[in-house]
């Protein structure tokens, strides 16, 4: 299976509003299926800080997460997504050969 799909399915767990999981493997250097950026908006993020919902989420991926190189989280209530409403553009990957 996809590391995506297995990204999708753990990512699930946090009952999620909105999930978008892209691989942003072609923008570096690392190979396939190695770069990551989800957009993640959850009830489960309400009142905690951007360091306590990244770890919530890395408590989902587990193990998954020693076969990827990064993911990029970004991480939202409903109410910050309708505020929000886009995740920001990922930067263009500048080493690592």
């Amino acid at each position: 299976m996809p590391k995506i799909d297995l990204l999708q399915a753990a990512l699930a767990s946090l009952q999620p509003q909105h999930l978008e999981v892209l691989d942003e493997s072609h923008m570096h250097s690392r190979g396939l299926e190695t770069h990551y950026k989800a957009v993640i908006v959850s009830e489960q993020f309400a009142g905690l800080n951007a360091v306590k919902r990244h770890q919530k989420v890395y408590a989902c991926v587990g193990e998954l997460m020693g076969q990827i190189h990064a993911l990029a989280l970004h991480t939202y209530t409903s109410d910050e997504w309708s505020q929000q409403g886009v995740a920001p553009a990922s930067p263009t990957c500048k080493g690592g050969h």
